[in-house]
């Protein structure tokens, strides 16, 4: 039987596949718009990103001082050490240690003056005080804990060590963390 224009029952058989044709890609775009929030989510934070790696000019640090950066969201010191507190921390490598770590593993070779440790208690994430504790280093006044002048963990909660953080000398006066 024939189509004519007159019969209420033909449909154009172009205008059905456009329909569907455009329902599925409206489907497909309502898809994209609900997924993208969550793939979006899995980028790293702009400001961690812009902060991977940091410079930091040692120059700036005198003998017996400390300074705090920031880095990755995370307080850093850089502590020019002063030589009684670099002979105190090798003769406490035989001390009883919690978490052992010889003094010379934490700095570089040739630059044992600097040490550099991440400024965060390994017990609850506090930021320590210097010259506080009861073996020259480190205090943490939330729950106790006493690190030596190597930042190793001596009395108290804290199970680690202050973590030294991947760092390199770029020259004599520069390091790089991260």
């Amino acid at each position: 039987m024939a189509a004519d224009q007159g019969d209420l029952t033909y449909q154009d058989p172009n205008r059905r596949d456009f329909i569907h044709i455009a329902a599925g890609a409206a489907a497909v775009g309502a898809g994209a718009m609900a997924v993208w929030p969550l793939v979006n989510s899995m980028n790293p934070a702009a400001d961690t990103l812009a902060l991977s790696t940091i410079e930091f000019d040692l120059t700036k640090v005198q003998e017996g001082q400390q300074v705090v950066i920031k880095w990755q969201g995370k307080p850093v010191f850089v502590r020019y050490r002063t030589p009684a507190e670099i002979e105190r921390a090798r003769a406490d490598d035989r001390a009883g240690l919690k978490d052992p770590q010889a003094d010379a593993d934490r700095v570089k070779p040739g630059h044992q003056q600097y040490l550099v440790v991440i400024g965060s208690c390994t017990h609850l994430g506090c930021v320590p005080t210097f010259g506080a504790g009861d073996f020259g280093g480190w205090f943490c006044p939330c729950h106790g804990s006493h690190y030596d002048t190597s930042g190793r963990i001596r009395k108290g909660p804290a199970p680690k060590n202050l973590v030294v953080p991947t760092y390199d000398y770029v020259s004599d006066t520069r390091v790089k963390i991260g």
